[in-house]
């Protein structure tokens, strides 16, 4: 596969299970490595990434503040206009095992932002999260990349909304199948062979971001 991500893009990438979205990711965020093929990463890039699950010890004493400030670096104090704007003000001394998934969410990708993240990368984001808080995050992260510049890149299966609010899709089965605009994309035969018409009849939500924020900023990836 051979793709480019750029500065201020959102890309989604789709597939079924085993199609090979978790293991590009890994090789974006340097947890794997290429066996073939090339990876490039601008020189020095900050990437912030939310997992789709977070495994902790409900034993560990570990408040939500206290969870986000190991994600900073020593001393750098949390940004309120982030804890705010993503809405974990109210729980942030409440003990991380005890947050609902929506939450608990919502924290992981604080803690992503607060990184100033040249990259966001994101698995899964609308796990354990009800419809309404889907499209409250939806907006978010166009607004995280308008104001922070940074390329967005995640994994879902939310077909309906991430087609929505994404400017570019990428659809996976152990190759790329199909990319492109959502437009373009749920109209190719082999998105239709893998999801169906059924799957099809999705809000188009036109959005625009300037264009020369379109360097090249983020992965360069060859399979």
């Amino acid at each position: 596969m051979d793709f480019t991500l750029h500065k201020g893009e959102i890309l989604t990438l789709i597939g079924p299970n085993g199609a090979g979205k978790t293991t590009l990711l890994k090789l974006v965020l340097g947890l794997l490595q290429p066996t073939d093929g090339r990876l490039w990463r601008k020189p020095s890039m900050t990437i912030g990434y939310m997992p789709q699950k977070l495994h902790h010890d409900p034993s560990l004493p570990l408040t939500t503040a206290r969870f986000l400030q190991l994600g900073l670096k020593p001393k750098q104090p949390l940004d309120p206009y982030w804890i705010e704007k993503i809405g974990v003000t109210a729980y942030l001394q409440q003990p991380l095992h005890s947050l609902s998934g929506g939450q608990l969410q919502r924290a992981m990708l604080c803690r992503a932002v607060m990184r100033q993240p040249d990259l966001l990368v994101l698995d899964e984001p609308l796990q354990g999260v009800d419809v309404q808080g889907q499209a409250h995050l939806y907006r978010l992260l166009v607004e995280i990349r308008e104001t922070l510049g940074c390329a967005i890149l995640m994994v879902s299966h939310d077909l309906h909304l991430v087609m929505a609010q994404t400017d570019r899709v990428v659809c996976l089965n152990g190759h790329i199948c199909c990319s492109g605009t959502p437009q373009s994309v749920r109209e190719h035969p082999e998105y239709l062979r893998l999801f169906g018409e059924q799957d099809t009849v999705f809000a188009i939500y036109a959005h625009h971001h300037d264009p020369d924020r379109c360097a090249s900023h983020g992965t360069h990836s060859h399979d």
